[in-house]
């Protein structure tokens, strides 16, 4: 379970449900002690509170390319708020939540919409040319790919750990599918910034990654 010091993070909440509108007679601390908890299940070990941390520190970095960084940072806050490994549709309910708590906040209509859009957008990590927005939350959510080898080591352990319950030939099947399907990728990151910055380590990584599972083969 995720045990990192989360008053950063509480403070941050309250500053982004006030840039994107949140009404003044609203109290957001129950959303996010709501929030958190939901990142710090006991079934997570990559998608932890530690990841929303590094993705809203990511977002910082991106902030000055996106439209609107207030409806990306709260799409970032519910991208994995409902997270079950074994189930495909986590990113579905997820954008589903941020449709009742962001309205409850007094937040409105249009950016609301547009935070369910960009956690949805989380299934592809495709986002259409000029969507500004959600070339930053997927750069930040990739960005992890990038990491220097002892970090991109400790990401594929918690993938692993997360999928403890598949059998080690059915998961290395399935995780070099999708390590081919991101290198098949014109483009891992669409921000000039992770472009210059990202996209050759996080190929390197990758590429690394999938000749150590088809050398086992």
């Amino acid at each position: 379970m995720d045990r990192m010091d989360t008053a950063p993070l509480r403070a941050r909440w309250r500053a982004t449900a006030t840039a994107a509108g949140a009404g003044a007679d609203r109290d957001p601390d129950p959303y996010a002690d709501r929030l958190l908890a939901a990142w710090a299940e006991p079934q997570r070990r990559y998608h932890t509170t530690a990841h929303l941390a590094d993705v809203l520190a990511r977002i910082d970095v991106l902030a000055p390319h996106a439209a609107d960084p207030a409806a990306v940072e709260l799409a970032a806050w519910f991208h994995d708020a409902v997270y079950r490994p074994d189930r495909s549709e986590n990113e579905e309910r997820s954008a589903a939540l941020a449709e009742r708590a962001l309205p409850e906040l007094g937040i409105g209509a249009a950016r609301t919409a547009e935070v369910a859009r960009l956690v949805r957008l989380t299934v592809t990590h495709d986002p259409a040319p000029g969507d500004t927005n959600g070339e930053v939350l997927c750069d930040a959510d990739l960005a992890m790919l990038a990491g220097d080898p002892d970090a991109y080591a400790a990401y594929v352990a918690a993938v692993r750990a997360e999928y403890g319950f598949v059998p080690e030939d059915a998961f290395r099947t399935g995780r070099a599918a999708v390590l081919r399907q991101l290198l098949g990728l014109p483009r891992l990151f669409r921000t000039p910034y992770g472009s210059t910055h990202w996209e050759a380590p996080a190929r390197r990584n990758l590429a690394a990654e999938l000749a150590g599972l088809t050398a086992a083969e």
